[in-house]
């Protein structure tokens, strides 16, 4: 199977995860595509094939020689964004793309002046979708070229390599891809996550990361009568988020440049949430920014009362940096790989977060690799299929590097 069909069929299952839902994984529709998965790793001849009831699938492909060779892992997550439907998704692929404005449907339109993105690909066959939901190359470009890269050194016994394990996992895209993987099950000494960008990004510095939900109780009374006596929880949701400072929201900021994003605001009179999240490089500012927003809702507190404003802080994840510089031949490898395969390194901070962040600080150092999607989480992302390639092919080098760790 090519490369490109193995991803597009995937792209057929809807694996949208939610947030809130109480459940592992937070859709069960995501163990549909899970147990097709898994299916699909035995056909393929992996062994060691399991899959728990969360969802969570691993397989082993055994070492083709004796030597003592570290067990690396490759990890991808299936579940796909809740910014755009995941559902019905219409993938076409456009050859020796020009670099032209690309019409999806009917009035949608794919502009290079929008998304210059494109233009680094003429001449590629890239992947676009309808227009109308996201394409899902985050992460399930990352899966294909894990399980493509597995199937080719089976079918090439001349690379020699260790035993490779992968794992393939739910709910990334709700923070929580990590919180329920086996890393003692999994059995590395290190892992990359293929769950990057454009070709070339390689990444083991991301974002601290932590959620706040903000719920304010307010007290409704007839209009007519309300003075001295309504709180209107609504409006004071709008205060709250005007007391962010707009140079530090994702629209403003760039580069390491933590932010406050509002993801979504609801309410009435009588109560009002907002949902945000909290980024920044540094942990200094990281913790500085939970206690601002902490500080807001004091500020409002001796406003209006004690226990108008309420405000839940969770921490997601941390700068895996600080776990990957002691272990820096883990990256070492995939600059060498990349070399191997003619891609030139593009190491960058993350202004998000991946599943190996969590996992590093579990003990797996797990930096993160190109998986090849761009504008991902929306309907313009699109996927080259050249890129999908490299990407296939880095991961077989960094086998075959590893199998000389030791010597």
């Amino acid at each position: 199977m090519k490369i490109e069909e193995r991803f597009i069929n995937y792209t057929k299952f809807d694996t949208q995860s939610a947030e809130d839902t109480g459940t592992v994984p937070s859709t069960s529709k995501q163990l549909i595509f899970a147990k097709y998965l898994k299916e699909e790793l035995e056909k393929e001849g992996l062994e060691d094939v399991e899959m728990d009831n969360m969802g969570y699938i691993y397989a082993t492909l055994p070492a083709n020689t004796d030597k003592d060779i570290p067990t690396i892992g490759f990890i991808s997550h299936y579940d796909t964004a809740l910014d755009a439907s995941g559902a019905n998704i219409k993938a076409r692929i456009i050859r020796n793309y020009d670099c032209n404005d690309i019409e999806l449907s009917k009035g949608i339109i794919s502009s290079t002046a929008k998304f210059p993105e494109l233009l680094e690909h003429k001449g590629e066959d890239i992947i676009v979708t309808d227009g109308t939901t996201l394409l899902g190359a985050d992460d399930k470009a990352g899966i294909a070229e894990i399980v493509q890269a597995m199937c080719y050194l089976r079918d090439h016994n001349d690379i020699k390599h260790g035993k490779i394990r992968v794992g393939f996992n739910p709910d990334e895209e709700i923070g929580m891809g990590a919180h329920h993987f086996d890393v003692e099950k999994f059995g590395c000494q290190w892992a990359y996550t293929m769950d990057g960008g454009d070709i070339g990004d390689l990444e083991y510095e991301n974002f601290n990361a932590a959620a706040a939900k903000v719920t304010i109780h307010g007290v409704s009374v007839h209009t007519g009568y309300a003075k001295g006596k309504m709180i209107n929880a609504a409006r004071i949701a709008c205060e709250f988020n005007s007391m962010i400072p707009v140079t530090d929201i994702p629209e403003t900021t760039e580069g390491y440049q933590g932010f406050y994003h509002l993801l979504g605001i609801e309410g009435a009179c009588e109560e009002a949430k907002l949902s945000y999240i909290i980024r920044d490089h540094s942990r200094e500012k990281f913790n500085d920014r939970k206690k601002f927003m902490e500080d807001i809702a004091k500020k409002l507190n001796e406003k209006y009362g004690d226990g108008v404003v309420e405000i839940k802080l969770n921490d997601q994840y941390y700068n895996m940096k600080e776990k990957i510089d002691p272990n820096i031949h883990v990256v070492d490898l995939v600059v060498k790989a990349m070399e191997m395969s003619g891609v030139k390194p593009k190491v960058e901070p993350i202004r998000g977060g991946t599943d190996g962040a969590q996992l590093s600080f579990r003990g797996l150092p797990c930096p993160n690799i190109f998986a090849g999607g761009v504008n991902f989480h929306g309907p313009y992302e699109f996927v080259s299929i050249q890129v999908m390639e490299k990407a296939m092919d880095v991961i077989v080098n960094i086998c075959r590097l590893t199998a000389n760790y030791n010597d």
